[in-house]
Parts: structure tokens; C-alpha cells; sequence
């Protein structure tokens, strides 16, 4: 990881906050080819469009390595509310689905700033719904067996996400959240201690938080998950976190608060680590051990 870093810093790569949102689009997903192994192919790779609250069509991705009934894990990719996609993250959503044995949906949900909060929540939200509803008829999907995950401002969502199925009744088997974000401001001790360095530095953290989302909306539970009242009877969650993140302080708290709720956690981190590792199969290999992880904690929760 240190020598990943040390890479990234003498090739003097222009940070994301120094970018448009669109020329920050594109280095991501440049690095993103650099950094994930190559697409393990599998039996069904299948663009889908899911309808979003408002009726627009959003593009999705489906993975599965067979074209029998499976249990969906619905995947909202990471980048911060700004960049990403289903393209950034075709690799490691490969790997969940063959690892895991069952279909992901991953979700091209809206980004800011062109669309601003609470637009990726609801898009996120409208697509689980629709799932639940259609994904058996539709793709052939086993909803009765569903999950939901992301990592990064996509595990924001997919903690989101948990919260809105239970108060709806919605049974949901697992919330796989990697290095999620769940504070309403950048202020933890990880935050000061990883601020510059780490991969996900502070300024970068407010450029996406200044593009998504107004300063008097920031303590909503929707984009700030630690700040609702009661998580009592969401989903099982399965926390990966990377020790050496800004965001894993607000992490392990997130833990500790579904665990005085009652909810059961499965707690993996990777030591030594940054945000984003893992993406980074090519060269760490403790990514692949953590989708390995993931994997096997789907694998549990659909049984």
C-alpha cells in the first residue's frame, strides 16, 4: 500500500478537487483499469434499465455466472456522490457475483452536481423497490432472497437503503458496507489523522460533499446515517473497513450503534489500507482476500 502511494505521489496525479466533476469522472475510471485485475468473465453480463421514482429510465448492470434462479445483492458503486459507475466498478462486481454465487444489479444511480441530495437516495431506494417487486419476473431473479451493499458513498446508500426497507417491512438478508460514510460532517479523528496521504484526502472529501449536498442538509440520516433515531431491526450488516481511511472512525462507530441495536455485524479491516483498496486486486492482494470476505458473508446471509 505504502508503495502504491509513493506511485501515485511521484506520478503527480491532479487531484480530484483540482478537476471538474467531468475530467474527475474520467481519471477515475482511467485508474480504475489500472488497479482492478482484469473482468473475470462470467455466464450473464446483461445491461437493464430500472425506473427511478420520477419514471426516468437508470442504466444498470447485471452479473451472474449462470442463468438460474439467485439471490441479487443490489450494488451502489462508491466516488463520493460525484464519479463512478457501473464501468468503475465492472471488476469487483464480477468478482462478488462468481465468488458469492449470486446476481448483482449494479446501479447507475444519478450524481451531483448536476443532480444534487437526496437524488442518489432516492434512486437507490426506487431501484430496491423495483427489484423487490419485479426482479423475479423481469430478470429472473430470486428476490425473496436480497441484499444490498456500496462501498464508500454507495455504502452510505446501501445503509440507506437498510433503514427505508425496515421501516417499510422489507426483508433484506444482508447490507455488505464497505468503508461506508456515515457522518454528517468530516470531523472524526480518522479524518485529521488520514487528511492528507491517504488516498482519500480532505479536500477531496469536501469537494464531493460541497457538490452533493448543502451544508444545512448535512445531518439528515439519509446522507448521515449515525444521525438516525433507531436502527433497531435492519438487515444483518457485514462492515469492511481499511484502517488507514479517514472515514473508518465514523465505520466502526456505525457498527457499534446497529450492535447496541441489536443487529448482527460481521466486522472485516483491512490493515494497513486506504480507502478504495478494495478496487486495487491488481496490486494488493488483500483486496481480493476482502471481496473474498464479502463474498462469503452473501453466500451466509442467502441460505
Amino acid at each position: 500500500m505504502a508503495g502504491l502511494l509513493d506511485r501515485i505521489r511521484r506520478a503527480q496525479r491532479m487531484p480530484f478537487h483540482a478537476m471538474t466533476p467531468q475530467e474527475a469522472r474520467a481519471a477515475y475510471l482511467k485508474a480504475a483499469e489500472v488497479l482492478e485485475p482484469p473482468r473475470v468473465p462470467l455466464a450473464r453480463v446483461q445491461d437493464i434499465e430500472i425506473p427511478a421514482a420520477d419514471g426516468t429510465p437508470l442504466p444498470a448492470r447485471l452479473y451472474a455466472d449462470g442463468h438460474d434462479l439467485r439471490p441479487v445483492l443490489l450494488y451502489l458503486h462508491g466516488g463520493g456522490f460525484v464519479i463512478g459507475g457501473p464501468e468503475t466498478h465492472d471488476s469487483l462486481c464480477r468478482q462478488l457475483a462468481l465468488r458469492s454465487g449470486g446476481a448483482v444489479v449494479s446501479l447507475d444511480y444519478r450524481l451531483a452536481p448536476e443532480h444534487r441530495f437526496p437524488t442518489a437516495v432516492d434512486d437507490a431506494w426506487a431501484a430496491m423497490r423495483w427489484l423487490a417487486a419485479h426482479g423475479r419476473e423481469a430478470l429472473g431473479l430470486d428476490t425473496t432472497r436480497l441484499a444490498v451493499g456500496g462501498d464508500s458513498a454507495g455504502g452510505t446508500l446501501a445503509a440507506t437503503c437498510a433503514i427505508h426497507a425496515r421501516d417499510i417491512g422489507l426483508p433484506l438478508a444482508l447490507q455488505l458496507l464497505i468503508t461506508p460514510g456515515t457522518t454528517a460532517h468530516a470531523d472524526t479523528p480518522s479524518h485529521r489523522l488520514f487528511a492528507n496521504g491517504f488516498l482519500l484526502d480532505s479536500a477531496n472529501v469536501q469537494w464531493f460533499f460541497d457538490h452533493y449536498i448543502d451544508v444545512h442538509h448535512r445531518r439528515d440520516w439519509r446522507f448521515a446515517p449515525l444521525e438516525a433515531d433507531d436502527l433497531e431491526g435492519v438487515a444483518p450488516a457485514c462492515l469492511v473497513l481499511a484502517e488507514c481511511d479517514p472515514l473508518i472512525d465514523e465505520g466502526l462507530a456505525y457498527g457499534d450503534r446497529l450492535r447496541a441495536a441489536g443487529v448482527p455485524v460481521e466486522l472485516e479491516i483491512g490493515r494497513g489500507l486506504t480507502h478504495d483498496f478494495i478496487k486495487m486486486g491488481r496490486v494488493l492482494k488483500e483486496a481480493g482476500a476482502a471481496q473474498a470476505a464479502a463474498a462469503h458473508a452473501l453466500t451466509l446471509a442467502w441460505r
